[in-house]
């Protein structure tokens, strides 16, 4: 077996052995440590021996007993200062997949978004504390803090390691998705630095998502969620140039699109919108595939995506919905329409110099044939961006339209 095969592997059995550890001896932190030396040791043990014939079980024993090490030698502190300690026995680790009640548990609602998400990144997702600090560009002690206090705050609120109930599951699953779909966004779109998208973030959104869907097979948000991140994964390859310039969505090659992700998410799009309640996700997937069943930009069936984005709006009502239909508006009636329909947004503190509103202002602008209003919000919207890839192509139009 290859490193690449083997570190795949340990990436997909580590949050089940932890999960299956959390279940059986609470501990989350010092769980997560015995966890993290048992990953270490395969790493280093199996492309060398070789892979045992059960190689979750070989992970849970080598990590149940590192957790009973650790135990033993807490309490013989605990001893030597004077307090009564029983000794621990190991106990038998249950064989079974606690993925998704280890994504509740990261999700848990006294955490911050952010702290969901590098908490989820960390546990969930197998990324090193370094990897995760490299991916939102903030230094490792401060991820490292960030997951520290998130782990103290679980454990002051006393989770239980047990499957929420009743309207609390189907809260904490919300949250559990949009902690995916934000850690979705980050790797397809970076909202900082040089490059415009950090695909390993991406797949690794896609990979948890994969988990969560075959745990919940049923679930149409679930489903609707993986499809709209297969159909939007599927654009990667055409969304830059090879010197790493941003190409718009009409202007890509898409000859260049992920056939079999496309076939992948239109299949699950489909499926997903024959559930008995229409959600977010759902609706986004469908947008996303009326976009991949267009041969060309021009193709496009821009109706339809308006009437979706017009559902969308009623049941999950924010202002980015808003702007993604002010698009499919002027396409639909016209840059006068869409720029009426932006102007809705004008007062909302969320978007208030948001580089996105500005940048389809300046599109629909250049469209209405306003240049000189159109180079000055290109140029706000570079200003405003952290992304460089977005503030190359930002400036580019600026330019353009100014000639």
């Amino acid at each position: 077996m290859t490193v690449a095969t083997t570190e795949d592997l340990l990436r997909t059995l580590a949050p089940q052995v932890l999960g299956a550890l959390v279940r059986r001896y609470g501990r989350f932190e010092d769980c997560e440590d015995a966890v993290q030396e048992a990953v270490l040791a395969a790493a280093t043990q199996w492309p060398a021996q070789g892979v045992p014939d059960n190689p979750r079980g070989w992970l849970r024993t080598v990590a149940a007993r590192r957790l009973v090490d650790q135990i033993r030698s807490d309490q013989a502190r605990r001893v030597r200062e004077s307090v009564t300690a029983a000794e621990p026995v190991p106990e038998e680790v249950p064989d079974a997949d606690d993925t998704l009640l280890l994504l509740f548990l990261c999700c848990h609602p006294v955490l911050t978004a952010a702290s969901q998400t590098a908490l989820t990144l960390r546990a969930v997702g197998g990324l090193t504390t370094a990897e995760i600090a490299r991916a939102f560009l903030v230094p490792e002690a401060t991820m490292a803090a960030r997951i520290s206090r998130a782990k103290q705050r679980i454990r002051t609120a006393g989770s239980a390691f047990r499957p929420p109930e009743g309207a609390d599951r189907a809260e904490r699953l919300r949250v559990v998705l949009h902690v995916l779909y934000l850690i979705f966004n980050e790797g397809y779109t970076a909202s900082s630095g040089s490059d415009l998208h950090r695909p390993d973030l991406a797949a690794e959104a896609i990979r948890l998502t994969r988990l969560v869907h075959g745990q919940l097979p049923d679930d149409s948000e679930v489903t609707g969620l993986l499809a709209l991140m297969l159909l939007t994964h599927a654009r990667r390859h055409a969304r830059t140039t090879g010197s790493g310039d941003l190409v718009p969505l009409a202007e890509q090659d898409r000859t260049r699109w992920d056939r079999a992700l496309i076939d992948e998410g239109t299949a699950l799009a489909a499926a997903a919108l024959g559930g008995p309640r229409l959600g977010p996700y759902q609706l986004q997937a469908a947008i996303a595939a009326t976009h991949a069943d267009a041969a060309t930009a021009e193709q496009t069936n821009w109706p339809q995506v308006h009437a979706l984005y017009l559902i969308l709006s009623r049941i999950a009502p924010n202002p980015v919905v808003t702007l993604n239909r002010a698009v499919a508006l002027a396409e639909v009636e016209g840059p006068a329409a869409g720029l009426a329909l932006l102007a809705t947004l004008d007062d909302d503190e969320r978007m208030a110099r948001h580089h996105r509103l500005l940048s389809v202002r300046a599109h629909l602008l250049e469209r209405s044939g306003d240049l000189a209003g159109a180079y000055r919000c290109y140029r706000a919207a570079a200003r405003a961006t952290a992304s460089l890839a977005e503030r190359r192509y930002l400036e580019s139009r600026a330019a353009r339209v100014r000639r």
